[in-house]
């Protein structure tokens, strides 16, 4: 019987050579107003950085200064333009290559990231690969700013790893992780890579 194996890369930092959620503000509202939006939330990034507020909190309050009460439709065509134009200029060569020659070997693959699915969903399914990322809450087909659920980080990582796949079943885990929010998720590994992709 042939061996089993699943795939398992970070996004932000591991495929892509920056953070995709910035790098999306940036997209959505021009530079100018990225440029303000976080100068005025520079007291947010201080505690978020000096660890005094949670990632997920902090995360919550950029999102919901930037896409509070933004049309989910809106967003939603906004991330497959961002997914398609920006997100492939944004890869690392290495990692491009990595999916590449596992998508051949037929390996299971699904992407593991704390940005939301709305545009690393779409490029997941550009490469018919599995997305497993945050996702946002809607109010009447509006954005709240809040996350739905948990913030697909650390444990959380781990866990919808887990709901998603048998991985008893699975005869090698390899796990491609760049950041302390990996280290749960690198911990399934029978192969765990941290920062081997440059």
């Amino acid at each position: 019987m042939a061996q089993k194996h699943l795939v398992l890369f970070d996004f932000d930092g591991t495929l892509t050579r920056k953070d995709t959620l910035f790098a999306f503000i940036r997209f959505y509202h021009g530079t100018f107003r990225f440029l303000l939006g976080f100068a005025w939330l520079t007291p947010v990034m201080v505690l978020y950085m000096t660890k005094l507020i949670r990632n997920d909190r902090a995360k919550e309050i950029v999102l919901k200064h930037f896409f509070g009460n933004v049309p989910v439709t809106r967003l939603r065509t906004k991330g497959i333009e961002f997914a398609t134009t920006v997100v492939p200029n944004l890869l690392r060569e290495q990692g491009l290559a990595l999916l590449k020659d596992y998508k051949q070997k037929q390996y299971d693959i699904a992407v593991v990231s704390a940005s939301p699915e709305d545009w690393v969903g779409p490029w997941c399914a550009q490469w018919q690969i599995r997305c497993l990322a945050t996702q946002l809450e809607t109010r009447d087909n509006l954005l709240t700013g809040k996350i739905k659920g948990q913030n697909c980080f650390g444990e959380e990582k781990a866990r919808r790893i887990r709901e998603a796949y048998d991985l008893a079943g699975y005869d090698r885990i390899i796990a491609y992780g760049d950041s302390r929010g990996d280290r749960e998720m690198l911990a399934l590994a029978t192969d765990p890579h941290y920062r081997s992709i440059v």
